[in-house]
Order: C-alpha cells, then sequence, then structure tokens
C-alpha cells in the first residue's frame, strides 16, 4: 500500500509525549518494516523541522537531535514528493480564487502531493481541514 504522511502524522511519531505517538509511531514503523510504502513532501519534511525545533516541547528538541529523528527516521525510509513550479502556482491560483486563507495552503501541498503519487491513504490528525481541502479524496484521508 503507498500512504502519503503528513507533518502532523510525523510529528506525533517523534515526540513519545504527544497524545497520538502511539499510533503514529505504529504507522512510521510500518513504512520502515516495508509493510507499507511511504511518501512525505519537501516542504513537509521542511514543516517538520520547523515544528519539532519551535515547539515548546519537553525537553525542547534541538536542531541536531531534530535532524538526526528526521533522518533516521523519514529521510531512510519514506521517498520525498516534490511539485513543480506550475503546480505551486496553480494551487496558489486555485485557493485565491476560492477565497481561502492562511495555512490550510500548507495543507493543499500536502494533498497534492498525495494525489501525485496516487497513494492509497493519506494519513493525518488534521481530518476535518485535509478532507474540506479534497472532498473527492475523503476515502483515502484517515487518522493513522
Amino acid at each position: 500500500m503507498k500512504a502519503y504522511f503528513d507533518t502532523t502524522v510525523l510529528v506525533a511519531a517523534s515526540i513519545a509525549s504527544h497524545p497520538h505517538h502511539s499510533q503514529a509511531v505504529t504507522a512510521v514503523r510500518a513504512v520502515a518494516n516495508k509493510k507499507v510504502t511511504g511518501y512525505v513532501s519537501g516542504h513537509g519534511l521542511c514543516e517538520l523541522y520547523a515544528v519539532l525545533t519551535r515547539t515548546p516541547f519537553h525537553p525542547p528538541v534541538h536542531p541536531m537531535e531534530a535532524w538526526k529523528i528526521i533522518s533516521e527516521n523519514v529521510l531512510a525510509h519514506f521517498q520525498i514528493l516534490t511539485l513543480s513550479a506550475g503546480m505551486y502556482r496553480a494551487i496558489l491560483q486555485e485557493y485565491a480564487e476560492k477565497g481561502w486563507i492562511g495555512g490550510r495552503i500548507y495543507a493543499a501541498l500536502q494533498l497534492r502531493c498525495a494525489k501525485k503519487a496516487a497513494c492509497e491513504r493519506i494519513y493525518t490528525f488534521d481530518l476535518k481541514h485535509f478532507c474540506e481541502l479534497a472532498p473527492h479524496l475523503r476515502n483515502r484521508i484517515c487518522a493513522p
């Protein structure tokens, strides 16, 4: 099975005290064990680094620790997806025309990557926004 992993899932898998850690880490381990083909976006990786190093976790995540988490748990096992310049332009135009504002554009980018890879599952803990942005993918969007 091909599965796309949203940043919310990767953060939860990375932080043992996160309320969704057990279910997220189980899904990430399925990728590491080659039971699932895992996909992430390049911009999602950067978002993961930003969240890990900026969120006030106790103890805080040092930048080198964030790099170690990402390199060992994600880069070693997941395929990285990117979008073309034209895809970014189309997404920005679409969301501007719909009058949508704020950070949901990042979810839109992740959804476009998942669609590009034809993933059968899109794992996220932001179910509401993902389903609102891509109702045609609702049957693929779920929490791990």
